[in-house]
């Protein structure tokens, strides 16, 4: 029966990798075993992870994890390898990576045993109010907080990884720089995925001639195999590099945005930049099956209901279903609409308002939660409200994963919001700004571009952090660091990222066997179970029968997962981009 169950896995495994579309990195999976693959031969090796006994590195772009890759063998530590890693995605991976936007970092430190988590979501600027995106009657302005100069935040990234190195690196900023500056002055060649994206959003970033200049070859964007020169960037690298987070925050860059928003209408001020500050928070963490979890706080929504869904699973014996079974996707459906029902009324940004995190990744809590999900039954989401946790208190984006030598382990997720961002770039900088204030709640009770709905506790507010999915998380296994993980995919970024832990704990898989596996989304609103290819018809029948309405969608998440082993580090790629590199030394 072990043995039936195992080839029955595999079989999916191999389904969804080949229905992703992509094909996998040859560092990840060895030519000969990727053919075989393509011709449906069932071996155990497919889903090999790349192994390595010194340190890893593992991101969406090979050559970012190139430089990492290069900082841990120079004697750098984690935070430096991920720091270089983080500038180099904002040259390589334009899409997401980033100086425009903002993220959160999680931090394991080997020496003290501590972990920090690090702040540096985009705030909004002084002048932005509740009513921001509203016309006379009260109604959303369409596009206005995704596309205008009034939809970008306050960036916080360069203050993040400078905050990072000055307190747990080992290396300067200018020597973590470097190497972006390279990529950025010299370029590198066009991938197909980024000829894509960039075809995909043609119509938004051709709007602007300072976007135009750096992306496009004439009238049309760069295609596969041109080179991406950003001369500009290349420039505000260095000055960065040279004077530090000052630059941007106070310098010649941050005069270049505030000129451009003064140009445009956007509320970003000079007053703005100067006060914008990294700031170090209380990880959130819980217990699932003897595993510590420990994962982001808010303004990210993602820890708080990753432990939430993670304590009303812990009532069910997933290991007994089988991974990708249709009573592992029910329990973890009908987990995920009470988790994004609480989420819609309690999450915003802790500075500005209170929320009940302690009743909501208590196990109480959860245990009444779990009692509403009977066995075989499907909830109507009109049917479910938020809770009460009080009574129990005592989309675009990227993750990177890094482990050092001496088991410093460090996630890192950050974003410019969509593709690209707002597709705007500072004139004269080579900088593409965010589209991050679309993440409050512009009117509450309706949904932003995610399908997310939002409450008070996320309206705009001048200053303050919009709520944000993404959600960098470590497991400590008998209390030592075991896995980093994370992943892009807006609203489903919770639930990639819970079933990548659910695949590791309850089902043993290695980091590429989990990445291969399919995945499936509910938010609470809309009713829908969103899945991906590879799940078998049996278990999509059953699924409709229960009253599910299934929604087929092309791809869900881009993990970066980083395991410690006996034998040594294991990590993999998502193979659903193939620019990507799990790297190790």
């Amino acid at each position: 029966m072990k043995i039936r169950r195992q080839t029955l896995l595999y079989t999916t495994l191999l389904t969804a990798v080949l229905s992703i579309g992509v094909e996998a990195h040859e560092p990840v999976i060895p030519a000969a075993t990727a053919q075989a693959a393509r011709h449906y031969d069932y071996q155990l090796d497919v889903f090999r992870p790349v192994q390595s006994r010194n340190g890893m590195v593992a991101s969406e772009h090979h050559l970012a994890s190139q430089v990492g890759l290069e900082i841990l063998q120079k004697g750098g530590n984690a935070v430096d390898a991920a720091v270089a890693m983080g500038f180099a995605l904002a040259v390589t991976l334009p899409n997401a990576g980033n100086l425009g936007g903002g993220g959160f970092m999680l931090l394991h430190d080997a020496k003290t045993g501590n972990n920090h988590a690090l702040d540096f979501r985009e705030t909004a600027p002084a002048a932005a109010h509740r009513e921001l995106y509203l016309d006379e009657n009260n109604n959303i302005i369409e596009g206005e907080s995704i596309y205008s100069h009034r939809s970008i935040g306050v960036p916080g990234s360069v203050a993040g990884f400078e905050h990072a190195l000055n307190n747990w690196g080992s290396m300067s900023l200018k020597e973590v720089i470097r190497p972006a500056i390279n990529l950025a002055k010299k370029g590198f060649p066009v991938s197909q995925t980024l000829a894509q994206m960039l075809l995909v959003q043609q119509k938004q970033l051709e709007k602007w001639p300072a976007t135009r200049e750096i992306f496009f070859n004439g009238e049309r964007p760069l295609q596969a195999g041109e080179l991406l020169i950003q001369k500009d960037l290349a420039r505000s690298l260095k000055l960065i590099a040279k004077q530090g987070a000052k630059a941007f925050y106070e310098g010649r860059i941050a005069r270049a945005i505030v000129s451009e928003m003064q140009r445009h209408g956007g509320l970003i001020s000079m007053q703005d930049l100067a006060d914008y500050r990294a700031i170090e928070r209380l990880p959130v963490t819980g217990d699932y099956r003897g595993f510590k979890i420990v994962s982001m706080p808010p303004p990210s929504s993602g820890g708080i209901h990753l432990l939430q869904m993670l304590n009303i699973l812990e009532h069910f014996p997933l290991h007994e279903q089988g991974a990708t079974s249709a009573e592992s996707v029910r329990l973890i459906a009908e987990a995920a609409k009470l988790a994004y029902a609480d989420r819609s009324e309690f999450l915003g940004d802790p500075d500005f308002v209170n929320i009940p995190q302690r009743g909501l990744i208590s196990k109480e809590y959860a245990a009444l939660l779990a009692s509403s999900i009977k066995p075989g039954a499907v909830r109507d989401v009109a049917n479910i409200r938020p809770g009460n946790p009080a009574d129990h208190e005592s989309d675009q984006t990227t993750h990177f994963s890094v482990i050092d030598r001496q088991g410093n382990m460090v996630g890192v997720t950050y974003t410019l919001n969509l593709n690209f961002g707002s597709g705007i770039v500072a004139e004269g900088t080579g900088i593409l700004l965010n589209n991050e204030m679309d993440d409050f709640s512009a009117k509450p009770g309706v949904a932003n571009v995610y399908g997310l709905i939002g409450g008070e506790a996320n309206a705009i507010q001048g200053g303050k952090r919009p709520l944000s999915s993404m959600m960098p998380t470590m497991v400590l296994r008998d209390n030592k660091p075991w896995l980093v993980t994370g992943s892009p995919g807006g609203a489903r970024i919770i639930t990639t990222v819970l079933q990548t832990l659910i695949n590791a704990m309850d089902f043993g898989m290695n980091p590429a066997e989990n990445a291969a596996t399919p995945r499936m989304h509910h938010q609470w609103q809309p009713d829908v179970l969103r899945i991906e290819k590879g799940f078998s018809p049996d278990t999509l029948n059953i699924l409709e029968q229960l009253g599910y309405d299934i929604e087929l969608k092309a791809s869900m998440g881009r993990t970066q997962t980083i395991q410690i082993e006996h034998d040594g580090l294991h990590g993999y790629s998502d193979p659903r981009n193939p620019d990507g590199a799990t790297l190790g030394y």
